[in-house]
């Protein structure tokens, strides 16, 4: 019994760590499914905050995921490889 849907994104909701309370819109996964984590840009050059999926979730009428809880896993740092 699936339902035809034709969302392609939801509300990631931030429910700890550095951006508690934050909303952000993510793509779903080719399969229509929340993503296990998102990464969000921290405002610092080479610094994201990734966020893990947790139970919370919300769905629209057609059974698609609207909302989904997401707390704080960990700071990651990148380099970048343009020149500096």
């Amino acid at each position: 019994m699936s339902a035809m849907s034709t969302q392609t994104s939801y509300t990631v909701k931030l429910t700890d760590g550095p951006l508690e309370g934050k909303t952000i819109s993510a793509r779903l996964s080719d399969h229509g499914s929340p993503t296990p984590t998102v990464d969000v840009p921290s405002g610092t050059a080479g610094k994201v905050y990734r966020y893990a999926r947790t139970t919370g979730e919300e769905y629209d009428d057609s059974g698609a995921p609207s909302a989904v809880d997401y707390r704080f896993l960990e700071a990651v740092f990148t380099t970048d490889s343009g020149q500096g």
